[in-house]
């Protein structure tokens, strides 16, 4: 008995009870329209009419009906509403308006299922929930069963007031599951009338492609600017600990270094995180600070590192004023990443040679170190680093290499360029 209580009554049930509701809501628009054609028809002077007029203005508003579920904000207001309260998985559903012919045409065969339907169960919870309270009061009211309220002459027999609450309780049943039944209909055929198309599919797969590779580059951009810092001032102070007590000045440069590496990295992590902000004008937030280059940083970049006690031989065979400016702002991080795996692995007392050149139409960034020792090379957290040049040499165009080459650690990265604004 409680699972039948439950399909009748139970919240789902009532919440697809409400669906249809609404499709009878928006029903009666094109129920009105249908009333002004049908009426004169059957000569009704009265709103609506008879009975017969009434099916046939909601004959006639259904089609009308159909037509306007051609516009495209139908689907996702029809989605909304099914999500909403027809317990149907998200996931089964499509976002956004319709976009082929048979998305629209199942769209519109969507909203005309559930106007109708909505329409007739609207109908019924008007007049059957009167009905059912009159039949169940009748025998304990007798006024109810006098002249004057048009009560059929049997309505006073003994055998109907036995029947009529259990007739009237029937019917408020009957409601109920005609309510129920058509509610679980519209919530199986949701999927196949609302559900995402191929073309919705491939839509989706490109915005979580979209959205990937944004997270790619916010986690590339992270790892090269706050990873390179942290190398850096780690270094920076731990050399100045073994000097403190007779190189102050060296120790007043690392100190000078550590201060601007940690400010120049937070400007870059506002800039890094503002992808992930909505900012407005009038917000108050703070502008974000441009991303690094060659062209504007590579000397500030090279200065820090010494500070260090990373030894730098830098040759730059190039004007980086005249590098494409994704391409300057890709090889600033490609030259930061090489000088951070430097200092990770080989530390403060190791010797980086880069070179910077234009060889024909590429840009060419060479940097060698010596083969970290065992002991470094176990350290964690490595491979990262690489990954990440060759996706930035890769989204360019370009190609990196990266690995032992004549007793040295050689990193060599090519970008094109060409193709750049």
């Amino acid at each position: 008995m409680k699972p039948l209580v439950t399909a009748l009554f139970g919240h789902r049930t009532r919440r697809r009870w409400i669906h249809l509701i609404l499709g009878g809501a928006l029903a009666m628009p094109y129920v009105f329209v249908g009333s002004v054609v049908v009426g004169p028809l059957f000569g009704d002077k009265t709103f609506l009419g008879s009975f017969g007029a009434q099916l046939s203005a909601f004959a006639v508003g259904l089609p009308l009906a159909a037509i306007t579920a051609l516009f495209p904000l139908t689907r996702p207001m029809s989605v909304a509403a099914v999500r909403a309260l027809c317990a149907v998985p998200d996931e089964t559903l499509a976002d956004g308006p319709a976009r082929t012919r048979a998305a629209r045409g199942r769209t519109v065969a969507w909203f005309t299922l559930h106007l109708g339907l909505g329409g007739v169960i609207s109908g019924m919870s008007l007049a059957l929930p009167p009905f059912a309270a009159f039949l169940v009061a009748l025998p304990f009211v007798p006024a109810l069963r006098d002249d004057s309220t048009g009560a059929p002459p049997f309505f006073d027999e003994p055998w109907w007031l036995a029947l009529s609450p259990v007739v009237g309780l029937l019917a408020f049943a009957a409601l109920a599951a005609c309510a129920a039944a058509a509610g679980g209909l519209l919530a199986r055929r949701a999927p196949g009338l609302l559900g995402p198309t191929p073309a919705d599919r491939l839509a989706a797969a490109e915005r979580r492609a979209a959205d990937l590779a944004v997270r790619n580059r916010l986690a590339r951009e992270l790892h090269d600017s706050v990873g390179h810092a942290l190398s850096a001032v780690t270094l920076q102070a731990s050399a100045a600990r073994r000097v403190l007590d007779h190189d102050v000045e060296f120790v007043r440069e690392a100190l000078a270094a550590i201060e601007d590496t940690t400010r120049r990295t937070v400007g870059e992590l506002d800039a890094v995180l503002g992808v992930l902000r909505e900012t407005g004008e009038g917000t108050g937030a703070r502008p974000a600070t441009p991303a690094p280059t060659l062209a504007a940083d590579l000397d500030d970049l090279l200065r820090r590192t010494r500070a260090g006690g990373l030894r730098v031989s830098a040759t730059v065979d190039a004007d980086p004023d005249a590098l494409p400016p994704q391409v300057s702002r890709e090889a600033y991080r490609i030259v930061q990443e090489a000088l951070s795996n430097a200092l990770r692995h080989g530390g403060d007392a190791t010797s980086v040679t880069l070179r910077i050149t234009v060889d024909a139409a590429d840009l060419s960034v060479t940097a060698e170190n010596p083969l970290p020792s065992r002991a470094a090379a176990s350290r964690p957290g490595g491979g990262h680093g690489l990954r990440g040049i060759a996706d930035r040499a890769r989204l360019l165009g370009g190609t990196a290499t990266a690995g032992p080459h004549d007793g040295m650690w050689r990193l060599d990265v090519r970008l094109p360029l060409k193709g750049h604004p």
